[in-house]
């Protein structure tokens, strides 16, 4: 018996609904890997700033970052607030990046306040003008 047109259709629509019944299984499990992955690069922003010193130049965003990851990852486990970690994690990993770049900054202040006092040093010693 030769195929019709019409049980040809009906072939096509079944494959089109088996593909969005796939599609539509696999977007919470898509969603969930959005989620962690934001987490970690939360996770590696706040480490980055503990490294840079941000405790000590920036302790209030430092501590805000470290607070929005808790969120974050709360949200995570909590089924119903999931679509809203890779907010809170993008959040704290903004905050993290803030504490790490004052931190940067205050560091490089520093150093450059010593080094000017060196060379005004330097310059008494050898008897010249202080410059600028």
């Amino acid at each position: 018996m030769l195929s019709s047109f019409a049980q040809f259709r009906q072939s096509l629509c079944a494959l089109a609904c088996a593909i969005l019944l796939a599609m539509a299984a696999t977007s919470p499990v898509l969603a969930q890997d959005a989620g962690a992955t934001a987490v970690a690069a939360a996770q590696q922003a706040v480490n980055r700033a503990d490294q840079a010193d941000a405790d000590q130049y920036a302790p209030d965003l430092l501590n805000a970052a470290r607070s929005g990851l808790e969120r974050a990852q709360a949200a995570a486990a909590n089924r119903s607030e999931r679509r809203q970690v890779p907010a809170l994690a993008a959040r704290a990993a903004a905050d993290a990046d803030l504490a790490r770049a004052r931190s940067n900054e205050a560091t490089a202040s520093a150093r450059l306040q010593q080094n000017r006092a060196e060379i005004s040093e330097l310059e008494l010693r050898l008897g010249q003008e202080p410059g600028p």
